[in-house]
């Protein structure tokens, strides 16, 4: 931590710092997406859904998001650069991102974990080059988060060896599925497995559902969604299967294999293990919208920056020009807790992407507990991010007045098209529901399904108090929480410790209550489990957000340590002060009314950051320039209109004419 303000810094070494293991990837990324792939305002759906399409074969390859799929199969088995790839596409355009998300991500990426190598034989490379377009159809009408109740069938016959594919009824469609209303030829179809007249549970089978001419198969229904608020390149669609038969070797059977004769074998026996497997392997999506999110946050707040670094309002006496924007209180109010929040969560999903991209390299599979912590911390993350996001970009739009609601100035369209992201890989509410199962016993399958923990087995002891497990620097961190004095208030609220520990100990009272309501409810409701979990399912969920903020901080506190140039490293450190106590400051009631913060130092707190956000406010523009945004790819008009408004007013007053007041 500095004890004054940092001076100035190289925006390319902060970059630097910022791009991470995967520099290559953005670099190429921002070297080959020129002005064709940025949005086009006013265009009509079907205009946007052609052209995304068309986009969708240009994209770069070798470090696109197919990277992923295993080398020799049409990408070069790096999980990190292609989760990386999503970033800078979302920065481009977000319908990109999602059309190629779908395709290689969910469609592909269900092939790569779910399938065998057969299947990897037969289609990825086809997948990859965009030859076949396909469709994740997990999703129904009836069942969204739910995916293990899900009603589609799909049931064997030893007689034809094909499996009978069956939507039962309406609330059983596949729904809101991407590239099915006009692109996709196959779809990975996620349906309960029956085989002998028993289920196994949810499986997944590839399936063509459109011939080579666009034409849907025998027995396969196509839908269009209809207009959406965002996300206009995007074909979401219906799909219905009427009695579909599906050969037995279409079964993506990594995990559930069925034999000629019907047999049933998995190397997973408990179904519900099986079942969080299968979905386990496909968390890099889940990874993946949390950083589009986040990177269509830098966008919105790239634009608002540096337009209140050009815009002018309002004077003060004796002066001749106008303040700028960014140089009263309340607009730095507005914009650098979000960017430093914004670059927390950078580097909160700068670690979970490392963690997941060296699990997929390391050859022997993780073991139960990594596996479902990281699950939890892209769950965890994915939530703060979008929320944030949506937060962000409005706080933007309104940051830059009227204009800020034109199409032309980009902060509609990036609000619009983020929008459906706090909902889609995951409801965030039932994603945090899944953290805090995670955080309370650390078996989540003993909760039974995601839907609100109503079908939950619950027995009291089964809940059982947790260490804090570290996420970043474990060493660092606890050194600097154990050199915490006893007393609060002989620390400045700007100590790394004191912040730090601030964080954990909300988490872990969060914790330690929610067992405590747990094992009361227990007590008094044996035969209501419904009733034990919605008592306290506010409870849990604040429990699952502060877990959130803590990993973020860590991860954030790890970054700045790792940090070798001095003055960005400076610069980070007040970023992640700001970010510290905007946090504390948010929960400030929380801290007050559990005797965590005293009235006087609540107060000090909200006046350390003012004194942070006029500390921060000349490095503004650095900050921004950091996230290394190619000035084409923000594609507001409001930038350039400005500028321009800004230097006919300067010519003015040198000219010694009356000021020039802009509309």
């Amino acid at each position: 931590m500095t004890d004054h303000a940092p001076g100035p810094v190289d925006p390319t070494v902060l970059r630097q710092v910022l791009d991470g293991p995967w520099a290559e990837v953005r670099d190429a990324h921002r070297a080959h997406l020129d002005e064709r792939f940025l949005p086009v305002y006013g265009e009509s759906g079907d205009q946007a859904r052609e052209r995304i399409t068309r986009l969708l074969t240009e994209l770069p390859t070798e470090v696109g998001i197919a990277s992923a799929f295993p080398t020799g199969h049409g990408g070069r088995s790096d999980v990190g650069a292609s989760i990386v790839a999503s970033e800078m596409l979302a920065q481009v355009d977000l319908s990109l991102m999602v059309k190629a998300g779908v395709q290689w991500g969910l469609f592909g990426g269900a092939v790569v974990a779910l399938g065998t190598r057969r299947h990897h034989e037969a289609y990825l490379r086809d997948i990859a080059s965009a030859k076949l377009l396909g469709c994740f159809a997990m999703t129904e009408t009836g069942h969204g988060s739910d995916v293990q109740q899900l009603r589609t069938t799909c049931t064997y016959d030893p007689q034809t060896q094909t499996f009978d594919l069956h939507t039962p009824h309406e609330a059983a469609r596949k729904d809101y599925i991407g590239n099915a209303a006009r692109d996709g030829r196959m779809a990975v179809v996620f349906a309960q497995l029956i085989t002998g007249g028993q289920r196994h549970g949810v499986h997944a089978w590839l399936v063509p559902i459109r011939d080579e001419r666009g034409n849907p198969m025998p027995g396969v229904t196509i839908g269009d969604a209809g207009p959406k608020a965002g996300l206009a390149g995007v074909d979401n669609g219906r799909i219905s299967f009427d009695h579909v038969s599906v050969p037995r070797d279409m079964l993506l059977d990594r995990y559930g294999q069925v034999a000629a004769d019907g047999t049933y074998t998995s190397p997973i026996d408990n179904d519900s293990r099986r079942f969080f497997t299968m979905l386990g392997t496909l968390v890099r999506g889940r990874v993946s919208v949390g950083g589009a999110a986040s990177a269509a946050t830098r966008s919105a707040l790239t634009i608002a920056v540096r337009y209140g670094d050009l815009r002018r309002q309002f004077g003060t006496p004796g002066a001749e020009r106008e303040v700028l924007l960014n140089d009263y209180l309340a607009h730095q109010r507005k914009l650098l807790p979000a960017l430093a929040t914004t670059y927390a969560l950078h580097f909160a999903h700068t670690e979970l992407v490392t963690a997941l991209d060296q699990a997929h390299r390391d050859d022997s599979p993780l073991d139960e507990h990594r596996q479902r912590e990281l699950e939890s911390r892209a769950a965890g993350l994915k939530a703060a991010q979008t929320w944030h996001a949506t937060r962000t970009i409005q706080t933007c739009r309104e940051a830059c007045g009227g204009a800020g609601y034109l199409a032309e100035n980009r902060l509609p369209g990036l609000k619009a098209d983020i929008d459906v992201f706090t909902t889609f890989e995951g409801d965030n509410t039932v994603l945090l529901q899944m953290v805090a199962k995670g955080l309370l016993t650390g078996y989540r399958d003993a909760f039974g399904s995601l839907d609100g923990w109503g079908r939950a087995s619950f027995v009291a002891e089964q809940v059982r108090e947790m260490m804090i497990e570290r996420t970043a620097a474990r060493s660092l961190i606890q050194r600097l929480i154990s050199a915490v004095p006893g007393q609060d208030d002989e620390v400045a609220v700007t100590d790394r410790g004191w912040q730090l520990k601030v964080f954990e100990d909300r988490e872990k009272h969060l914790l330690d209550g929610a067992i405590r309501r747990l094992r009361n409810g227990a007590a008094t409701k044996k035969d209501r489990p419904f009733d034990i979990f919605n008592d306290v399912q506010d409870h849990v969920l604040t429990l699952a957000a502060a877990h959130v903020d803590r990993i973020t901080l860590e991860a954030f506190v790890a970054g700045v340590e790792a940090t070798t140039d001095p003055a960005a490293r400076a610069l980070l450190s007040r970023v992640c002060d700001l970010y510290a106590l905007s946090v504390i400051e948010t929960h400030k009631g929380w801290f007050l009314e559990h005797g965590r913060l005293t009235p006087a130092r609540s107060k000090a707190v909200t006046a350390v950051v003012n004194g942070l956000l006029k500390e921060l406010r000349p490095q503004m523009g650095t900050l921004v320039d950091a996230f290394g945004i190619p000035p084409a790819w923000l594609h507001s008009a409001i930038l350039r209109e400005e500028a321009n408004r800004q230097e006919t007013m300067a010519a003015h007053d040198a000219a010694g004419d009356p000021q020039v007041v802009p509309a």
